[in-house]
């Protein structure tokens, strides 16, 4: 269900470093975590903040790609 990449994204990748790379893919992470968060909070508004945080811990520990 993916698509490929376009020639212009993959020369842009190809430019950067790998610090930007990581840097990219870290911000990837932290939105996934926060979008992730804010779906539990809208399913489970009863939950309290550490309820929420132990789910995410453990969505995300148990990730597989």
């Amino acid at each position: 269900m993916e698509e490929p990449l376009h020639p212009a994204q993959i020369a842009a990748y190809r430019r950067m470093s790998a610090a930007q790379k990581i840097e990219q893919a870290l911000g990837l992470y932290w939105s996934a975590r926060k979008l992730k968060v804010d779906a539990l909070r809208r399913e489970h508004p009863e939950w309290t903040d550490q309820e929420i945080e132990a789910r995410i811990r453990e969505i995300f520990l148990l990730a597989v790609t």
